[in-house]
C-alpha cells in the first residue's frame, strides 16, 4: 500500500489512515498513533467547552472561549507532532543506510544515527509534555463544564492519558540508541515523571467526573 506524504495525512480519510497504519508500512507507527490520540482527546476538550455556553454559562464564557482556542491549537500541534514522528523514522533509516565501509564514514554514520535516536524519542517526549499541559487545563473546568458533555470530558482525559502513555513507550524504545548517557538520563527522568503525573491527575479528575454522572 502506498504511503502518504506526511503533510497530507490529516486530509486522509479515517479509513486511509486506519488502513495505512494497519499495512506493513512502518508509518504511521505508535508515535504517529500517540499523536492522533491527543488530537481526539482535544477535540473533546473542545466540544465539552463550545456546549458549556448560554445564558447559564455566561459566567464562564471567557474561560470557555479560552479553552477552545487552546484546544484547536493543541489538534494543530497534534498533527505537527505526528509528521515529525513520521520523519524522525525516516531519518532513522537514512542514518540507517549510510555507508560504513571506511572508518570516515563509519564516524559519519554513527553521528547520524545518534542524532537520529535523540529526535526520535523527543519528538514523543514532547508530545507528553503537550498533552499533560491539556490534561491539566482541562482538570481546572470539570465544576464549571455543562453535565449533559461531562463524560465527553472524562474521555477528553482518557484520550490524552492514552497520548502520554503511548507516546512515553515509544520514547523509552529509542532510549536504548542514546549513547549519551546526560540525554538518556534526562529523557527517562522527565518521561518518567510526566507519565506518572498524568496518570495520577487523569484518575483524580475522572473519579470527579464519575461523581457527577449520578
Amino acid at each position: 500500500m502506498e504511503t502518504k506524504e506526511p503533510e497530507e495525512v490529516f486530509d486522509q480519510t479515517i479509513r486511509e489512515f486506519l488502513q495505512t497504519a494497519a499495512s506493513s508500512s512502518p508509518t504511521p507507527g505508535g508515535g504517529s498513533i500517540a499523536a492522533l490520540s491527543a488530537a481526539l482527546g482535544a477535540s473533546m476538550g473542545s466540544m465539552v467547552a463550545n456546549i458549556t455556553s448560554g445564558p447559564k454559562y455566561e459566567h464562564v464564557r471567557e474561560q470557555m472561549t479560552e479553552i477552545v482556542k487552546l484546544m484547536q491549537s493543541a489538534i494543530s500541534e497534534s498533527e505537527s507532532f505526528l509528521k515529525k514522528d513520521m520523519e524522525s523514522f525516516d531519518g532513522y533509516m537514512a542514518a540507517l543506510g549510510l555507508p560504513k565501509a571506511t572508518d570516515e564514514e563509519k564516524q559519519v554514520r554513527s553521528t547520524a544515527l545518534q542524532k537520529a535516536a535523540v529526535q526520535a524519542a523527543s519528538v514523543p517526549l514532547h508530545l507528553m509534555k503537550r498533552s499533560y499541559e491539556i490534561i491539566s487545563a482541562l482538570s481546572e473546568i470539570t465544576e464549571q463544564a455543562n453535565k449533559n458533555v461531562i463524560s465527553d470530558l472524562g474521555i477528553a482525559l482518557i484520550m490524552l492519558d492514552a497520548a502520554v502513555q503511548s507516546a512515553w513507550i515509544t520514547v523509552e524504545i529509542n532510549l536504548g540508541s542514546i549513547k549519551d548517557t546526560s540525554v538518556r538520563s534526562s529523557f527517562q527522568t522527565t518521561g518518567a515523571e510526566l507519565s506518572s503525573r498524568s496518570a495520577e491527575l487523569k484518575l483524580e479528575v475522572l473519579q470527579k467526573i464519575k461523581e457527577k454522572l449520578v
